[in-house]
């Protein structure tokens, strides 16, 4: 697990991705869930804001690291689609990075509705799997890696449908925005050891010596609210 937290920290650290955790905690309130909450990150900033931040993930260890790390949150081991709350119980409902890991995504959104208190924001991010950007010289490689690893997960283009659940359930004043992360430095070669090994990875390896490596990831963010 050491190696996965080391690449998510380096991920959490980049410029891009802590300005756009800070958008999704926009509106959430003063009570909020974060679902998969990993090493705890999101939930940490949040206590440290004086919100009451709870953190739910079905890894052990990451919530042993992630109590570790923020003693201030609060962390429960479950799944996505059964939370540990009461009905109507947080502010706030935050997932990063999680619904393409789950078979039937809608369950966590109806999670989400039960939850959340009247007029409550649900903040839905992560990427769609199928559209990284990569220069290199065989793009037909490149959309072949791409959509391999794609079909490799549960719902790997949820995140194309993150407004359509969030109306699906009856949310309102449904927003979508689009962020990307782009690297050109080889902190993204972990990534894209993900996709490809051999001579591709070595390419885009001797890409990021050369300083002529480019690698960009659209991260959608949907966010709405709960009907009364």
């Amino acid at each position: 697990m050491s190696t996965l937290l080391t690449l998510l920290d380096s991920l959490d650290d980049r410029p891009e991705a802590r300005s756009l955790r800070e958008r999704t905690y926009e509106g959430l309130g003063d009570v909020v869930v974060d679902v998969g909450c990993g090493s705890g990150r999101a939930v940490g900033e949040l206590a440290a804001r004086g919100v009451r931040a709870i953190g739910v993930d079905r890894d052990h260890a990451m919530l042993e690291t992630a109590a570790e790390r923020w003693p201030a949150g609060e962390f429960h081991l479950a799944d996505a689609t059964a939370l540990p709350l009461g009905d109507g119980s947080v502010t706030g409902y935050r997932a990063d990075k999680v619904l393409h890991v789950l078979p039937e995504p809608e369950l966590a959104v109806a999670e989400a509705r039960r939850v959340l208190a009247g007029h409550g924001r649900a903040a839905l991010t992560g990427q769609d799997w199928d559209t990284f950007v990569i220069d290199a010289e065989d793009p037909e490689l490149v959309r072949r890696l791409v959509h391999a690893r794609a079909d490799g997960l549960p719902s790997p283009r949820v995140a194309r449908r993150y407004r359509n659940l969030l109306l699906d359930f009856g949310f309102r004043d449904v927003t979508v925005e689009v962020h990307t992360i782009v690297w050109t430095d080889a902190a993204v070669l972990p990534v894209l050891a993900g996709l490809g090994e051999g001579p591709w990875l070595e390419d885009q390896a001797r890409r990021a010596r050369e300083d002529r490596l480019f690698v960009a990831v659209p991260v959608f963010v949907a966010a709405g609210t709960r009907g009364a």
